[in-house]
């Protein structure tokens, strides 16, 4: 599938957690290689329909997702190859997102992550089905009989997380025709972003086995990170290029999006994603060292550069 196999995608990371980050990117990434093989070689194929589902899945990115999954299991002391198949499956929600996002009817984007976009490669017909094929694989990852009774949780999870991300985005669109509210920026990004992190977080935990409180605990985390995360988008858009993001930069502004800096100024949005990493931090603070991979990727949350 030719996924990447460089570190190109923990840039902004401190040297320690660059080394980790790229271990997990790298696992990741052979997983996810692996089972697209071995779906493809289960199905005749009469379309190029899986050739459109690997062309985004392999297209790299952060797989902050899926490392979240494996982090937040590891920090409660399970087992992160239990977790894989959670690890994935909210990979695919993402990358489902993505494709979806990027139509003419949405996003309207012809470049994702340095190359064309799914629908400029293979159509927008096959580019919904792969977002539809993506979104269905996801949930029957997490149906395999290795989940045992755990799997309604991670259904559940996962669901509680998509359905937020298709609400914000949904508000998202038709927020284009209305003014600049801070309080619909946030209930866009809270729901588009921040629910589906959060989800991460709490499969984590749910694959460990983890107690309630823990799993309340890491859900805060989540929360709080994605809420960063977003606000840290949006940023980028008003201050990078093209060229560092691999999409195109200033859309958000041109498509009168409601956004952190419309809504607040960069000033102030750089603070508001302060405060929410400092409440992911005090999230996992009684994790001890535990925590600690969970930190740095809070950091490195507003410190990257793509």
């Amino acid at each position: 599938m030719g996924l990447p196999s460089d570190h190109t995608a923990v840039v902004g990371a401190g040297a320690e957690a660059a080394d980790w980050l790229g271990e997990r990117v790298l696992r990741i990434n052979a997983a996810l290689e692996t089972h697209i093989a071995s779906r493809k070689s289960a199905h005749a194929s009469h379309s190029r329909l899986l050739a459109a589902v690997e062309y985004s899945v392999a297209a790299g990115g952060k797989r902050l997702r899926p490392i979240l999954v494996l982090e937040t299991c590891a920090a409660c002391g399970g087992d992160d190859t239990r977790a894989m198949p959670a690890a994935l499956a909210v990979e695919f929600v993402h990358a489902f997102s993505l494709v979806h996002d990027d139509l003419p009817a949405m996003d309207d984007d012809d470049l994702r992550r340095g190359k064309p976009s799914n629908h400029k490669v293979y159509g927008e017909a096959l580019a919904i089905l792969a977002g539809d094929w993506l979104l269905a694989e996801a949930f029957g990852l997490l149906s395999s009989d290795r989940n045992g009774s755990l799997s309604a949780a991670y259904a559940r999870a996962l669901a509680d997380g998509t359905l937020g991300m298709i609400e914000g985005q949904a508000a998202d669109i038709e927020g284009q025709e209305r003014d600049v509210s801070g309080s619909l920026v946030e209930f866009i990004h809270e729901r588009k972003t921040a629910r589906l992190i959060e989800a991460c977080c709490r499969m984590g935990a749910l694959c460990a086995d983890a107690p309630p409180s823990l799993q309340e605990g890491l859900g805060r985390y989540g929360r709080h990170l994605g809420r960063a995360f977003q606000i840290a988008d949006d940023l980028l858009d008003c201050t990078s290029s093209t060229e560092k993001l691999g999409k195109r930069t200033g859309k958000d502004a041109n498509a009168s999006k409601q956004t952190y800096p419309e809504a607040f100024g960069l000033e102030q949005s750089r603070a508001r994603a302060e405060r929410e990493i400092n409440q992911a931090l005090k999230a996992v603070a009684p994790l001890g060292a535990k925590g600690d991979r969970l930190q740095e990727l809070a950091r490195y949350v507003i410190a990257r550069e793509s």
